[in-house]
């Protein structure tokens, strides 16, 4: 028997390959769709050499591609019900592709504009589809969408790199173009490891899946309710992380813009290292005890950044605070573990949406609060937040299992 017979029959007996594979691909996916966003922020310098347009209208640019993809978070869900997952996350990275190949190409600002926003576009159909897909692959989803989400975690380190090296050696315009090659290798992946996903709700027409009737009683329910309050406390204090923390170091801690940038690389590299041990964690002692631990962890670490500590405290405070940023697949497996199958796409589309709409506000509270009454005061909320979402969790850890 040849050695390729073995392997074919070595794949047919182990049921865990397939879905491993599919995995792995949905991973990779997800670090090409945020590879694809991220680049945009690291060249943004050298646009301004390009296009005769403020920093301001750049940074509304983006403040568009976040928008939509926070709006579209509804729509590629139900449009998974309809349609199958399979078929949704392979639309998403094709449009992805393409809004990275009109930014590479783009002969003036208006036309870069369009681009980025129709990156939102790409960018906000993928992640449910895929999502739903691996819970439907997994009996329990938490480590699975702990490793889902470490290909973000990983672009948003290797996208900036990448945009240093790349960009100064051979312009900007190739950097970005980088997103489009990274997406069509991941979309052909995705087709050749996927098999044919059948929709939940095959003969439902688009009225009957933008109801918002049983989308609003689904956003009325106990466990939907509460759920996405911990996502968007968690989503909130993340944003306002990602845009303020170097910044909060340097100006708050007196530390160097070196150091500060070595720190947000140790908040990022936590995160991306733990969230599959979160999801492990609450696949086996259970979502709330899990994100008890989380939570501790960010107060413990965003009240200790308000603390007037010497350097070398910094680091384990930032430690904390990332760590506290891996409840995001624990909260999203508990609202996944709370809908049924037929549920979930339009379910999960709803629930991330609402709270990737409220934690955006996140970057203009902490912001808004810095200038009015100093950082110790605005980091200082967000570790207010994490202990008012950990005394919410009480009650359910009080319940008997």
């Amino acid at each position: 028997m040849r050695a390729s017979d073995w392997i074919d029959r070595f794949r047919r007996s182990a049921p865990w390959s397939r879905r491993h594979a599919v995995l792995l691909v949905c991973g990779g996916s997800y670090f090409a769709v945020r590879f694809a966003q991220v680049i945009v922020g690291p060249v943004i310098p050298r646009l301004v050499g390009t296009f005769p347009v403020s920093r301001g209208k750049l940074g509304l640019a983006l403040t568009g591609m976040w928008i939509v993809y926070a709006l579209l978070q509804l729509p590629s869900g139900a449009l998974a019900d309809r349609f199958g997952e399979r078929a949704v996350v392979v639309t998403a990275l094709a449009l992805t592709a393409c809004a990275s190949l009109v930014l590479a190409s783009a002969p003036t600002f208006p036309v870069f504009g369009a681009g980025v926003v129709c990156l939102g576009v790409g960018a906000g159909v993928y992640y449910n589809p895929a999502t739903t897909l691996l819970a439907s692959e997994f009996d329990v989803v938490g480590r699975a969408i702990g490793t889902h989400r470490i290909g973000g975690q990983v672009a948003g380190v290797v996208a900036p790199l990448l945009a240093a090296s790349v960009g100064v050696r051979y312009g900007w315009r190739v950097a970005v173009g980088i997103g489009a090659v990274l997406t069509v290798v991941a979309g052909a992946a995705f087709l050749r490891t996927s098999s044919h996903t059948p929709p939940a709700r095959p003969t439902a027409s688009l009225e009957d899946l933008f109801d918002p009737g049983p989308i609003a009683d689904l956003l009325a329910r106990r466990h939907m309710r509460y759920t996405t309050f911990l996502a968007s406390v968690v989503e909130f204090v993340g944003m306002a992380s990602m845009a303020f923390l170097p910044v909060f170091l340097v100006e708050h801690h007196g530390v160097s813009e070196a150091w500060a940038g070595f720190a947000f690389a140790v908040f990022f590299g936590v995160s991306a290292i733990l969230q599959p041990l979160g999801g492990w964690l609450s696949d086996r002692i259970g979502h709330d005890r899990t994100l008890a631990a989380q939570l501790t962890a960010g107060v413990a670490g965003y009240a200790l950044l308000t603390a007037p500590v010497a350097r070398p405290l910094a680091v384990p405070a930032v430690v904390f605070a990332g760590a506290a940023m891996t409840s995001t697949p624990v909260i999203q497996s508990r609202m996944l573990d709370g809908l049924s199958a037929a549920e979930r796409g339009t379910g999960f589309g709803a629930f991330r949406t609402v709270y990737l709409l409220i934690g955006a506000l996140g970057t203009t509270v902490v912001g808004s609060t810095a200038d009015l009454a100093g950082w110790a005061v605005a980091f200082g909320l967000l570790a207010a937040l994490f202990a008012v979402a950990l005394a919410a969790l009480v009650p359910a850890l009080a319940r008997p299992r």
